[in-house]
């Protein structure tokens, strides 16, 4: 099995965008209230949305089951206030759900978190707990900027986050650190904002003792870990200048990195650097890149084909990185599949 852990419903119906519109456009309307409708979204138009997209891609590129979140653009967390947050992750994840229930072979949900600048982290656990306990959730993505691009809140490594990791420990399920969208022109959402993110979690990560605190947390550090694998040196060398331990000792027991990195000299520095049993496959298609590189004439983001190339990796090192690492990382996922396919053969 290939298992795609960072996929994006980045192809929802027209509805859920137009909600939030409205949602965003009564946030200046003094009868706002956090309770508006819902949109109406139908399973028909669910299907058609992921059948000629991500269902469509799955089967040319020879992938089986994605793990499935919300639009990491579309978040927005900096956008109106707590209640507004809870709201639009709400709507967001319920239709994550409905995907999952109508492909439960091709997708498995992770949810977007109620995260707002200045509120507390312990806000989202209610949210967490209803879509891992309820909605059968194997993770979540966590925005360590909710302000889009300020950085206004504390670093992933104050005790500020505390309550929330303790929640995820206790669930055994991981989290993706993932921003969503930039409001601050400096930053490119995807070409900067994203990189900068990845990069400023290892980087909180290096410099605390989360892992002595919370020694089953598990973080996945998205598009190849943004600068990570490319200054591991200086990253070795900070650590140790600092006394820490080694990065193996210190944080690869807690810290994984995916394969959204869309050229073959970047998957190789990746394969390189990072053990494989740290590296998850992943391509978040529909997603950041979409179109096809001149060079090669194949899709940047059709990250298999790198997987496949790289003459150093054993039959073992792929099956880890496709999915053994997946199974391991997200320790609900076996569980949720096995569940899905005994409701299946109980209905027939």
């Amino acid at each position: 099995m290939i298992i795609d852990c960072h996929g994006h419903y980045t192809t929802a119906p027209r509805e859920l965008e137009a909600y939030r519109l409205r949602q965003i456009g009564g946030l200046n309307d003094p009868a706002h209230s956090a309770t508006a409708e819902p949109p109406k979204i139908t399973d028909d138009q669910i299907r058609e949305s992921l059948e000629n997209a991500q269902l469509k891609l799955q089967r040319q590129r020879g992938t089986d089951l994605t793990i499935f979140s919300p639009r990491a653009m579309g978040m927005g967390h900096h956008i109106g206030n707590a209640a507004t947050s809870l709201q639009w992750s709400q709507v967001c994840n319920d239709l994550i759900y409905r995907a999952c229930t109508l492909y439960p072979e091709n997708f498995v949900g992770v949810c977007q978190l109620p995260q707002s600048p200045g509120v507390a982290p312990a806000n989202c656990i209610d949210e967490l707990k209803r879509c891992v306990e309820e909605l059968h959730f194997i993770g979540c993505n966590l925005n360590p900027d909710p302000s889009g691009g300020h950085w206004s809140d504390p670093p992933l490594t104050d005790r500020w986050w505390y309550p929330l990791y303790e929640k995820l420990v206790e669930l055994e399920v991981p989290a993706m650190v993932h921003v969503s969208g930039s409001c601050n022109p400096n930053f490119h959402a995807t070409g900067a904002h994203y990189l900068n993110g990845d990069t400023t979690a290892f980087m909180q990560f290096l410099t605390s003792n989360l892992f002595q605190d919370f020694p089953t947390l598990k973080f996945i550090i998205p598009h190849g870990g943004g600068a990570v694998p490319y200054h591991w040196g200086r990253y070795r060398g900070i650590a140790q200048d600092m006394k820490r331990p080694p990065l193996r000792e210190l944080l690869l027991n807690n810290v994984y990195f995916d394969t959204c990195v869309y050229h073959q000299a970047g998957i190789d520095l990746l394969t390189k650097v990072i053990p494989v049993d740290n590296i998850l496959f992943a391509s978040e298609m529909v997603g950041a890149v979409k179109g096809i590189d001149p060079e090669t004439n194949h899709y940047f983001d059709d990250t298999k084909r790198y997987i496949d190339a790289v003459p150093w990796l054993r039959d073992e090192d792929r099956r880890k990185i496709y999915e053994g690492n997946a199974q391991n990382v997200y320790s609900r996922l076996n569980t949720k599949r096995g569940q899905d396919r005994q409701s299946q053969a109980s209905s027939r």
